[in-house]
């Protein structure tokens, strides 16, 4: 059973968090602190969010094997 919007939510945060350690190695540039404040509340919810969509899009390789056996 699949959510596709689960799915795509968590790779659009994903990537907004690798945009972001782009930024940070390229640039020495936190936009997430830049906008929401050096480690604020919000910020924090930010990072936790992209950590945990991080950890979410690991099933993605169980779900690779998956469609290969079909």
């Amino acid at each position: 059973m699949r959510s596709k919007l689960l799915d795509c939510t968590a790779l659009t945060i994903a990537i907004i968090g690798a945009v972001n350690w782009g930024l940070i190695g390229f640039f020495r540039f936190d936009l997430v602190a830049f906008l929401f404040g050096d480690m604020s509340w919000l910020s924090r919810i930010i990072y936790a969010l992209v950590g945990l969509c991080g950890l979410y899009l690991i099933s993605f390789y169980m779900r690779l094997d998956d469609e290969d056996v079909e």
